[in-house]
């Protein structure tokens, strides 16, 4: 069984796809990006150079939309929208 941390995420913004994981369950490493397609690529990392989501937007701040998505989608994942009929009871 695959750890989920090891388990690779793909997020689309601006016609751009970021391949990233979670490392040590709360940080982002971005892997590569592609065009939409997948079929292109942009820019990819090596396993000992993954940047994490802070060091991606120095390195490449013209990707922005496409980081946006991507700390969207992470904190999506870490803490899930709740559903509707759910309501907070206060005491």
């Amino acid at each position: 069984m695959k750890d989920s941390m090891e388990e690779m995420r793909l997020t689309e913004a601006g016609g751009l796809r970021a391949t990233w994981r979670l490392f040590h369950d709360h940080l982002i490493s971005i892997v590569a990006v592609h065009d939409a397609s997948g079929a292109t690529p942009i820019v990819s990392f090596g396993p000992d150079d993954f940047p994490d989501l802070a060091q991606a937007r120095e390195l490449l701040p013209e990707l922005n939309k496409l980081w946006d998505a991507v700390r969207h989608d992470f904190w999506t994942k870490i803490i899930p929208p709740r559903p509707e009929h759910q309501q907070w009871r206060w005491m």
